[in-house]
């Protein structure tokens, strides 16, 4: 196994740690969760660069990095619709972009076509991590709410892109 493996495996083994940390509420655990977070998501980072730039794509990290992040953050999310902190609606919208996104990409690869990684996706993603790293603070519920507002925003306008951006995949006179 490559090194962008590695640490995208990594990433998935600290998805369980993150969540038990929280359940099992030690001393100070957010600030623990925070930290495994945080560092499982700065592996994202490292494994997309050390995957690109080392020649280490492969058929595996294509398929594991982008359920890792997934993971990562639905963990994070359901664990503060748990916690009364953040609405359910708001993870619906984050699921369905995931979903529709995903069903573009594979109607584009079975018409010859590879959907890369949009900018308004990446600012998605650094916003979604950013603000539950934030949540992860004890902060006031207008945090949460602000950090509600950009996840929706920034998910909503990267979809939207995304199916813009590429409405020539569909034919829709069939």
């Amino acid at each position: 196994m490559n090194t962008a493996n590695k640490l995208t495996m990594a990433r998935v083994v600290m998805i369980p740690l993150f969540l038990l940390v929280l359940y099992l509420d030690p001393p100070h655990a957010n600030y623990i969760a925070l930290a495994i977070f945080v560092l499982a998501s700065v592996t994202d980072f490292i494994d997309g660069y050390v995957a690109r730039h080392y020649d280490q794509i492969t058929d595996f990290g294509k398929f594991m990095d982008p359920l890792a992040d997934k993971l990562l953050v639905l963990s994070a999310m359901l664990w503060f619709i748990q916690c009364g902190r953040l609405p359910a609606w708001a993870v619906l919208i984050v699921v369905a972009r995931e979903f529709a996104v995903t069903g573009l990409r594979l109607v584009a690869v079975d018409n010859g076509r590879v959907i890369a990684a949009a900018w308004s996706g990446k600012v998605k993603t650094f916003t979604t991590m950013v603000c539950l790293c934030v949540m992860l603070l004890p902060v006031p519920p207008v945090v949460d709410t602000v950090c509600t507002a950009l996840i929706v925003i920034t998910t909503l306008y990267s979809g939207v892109e995304y199916f813009v951006k590429n409405r020539d995949v569909f034919d829709w006179k069939k």
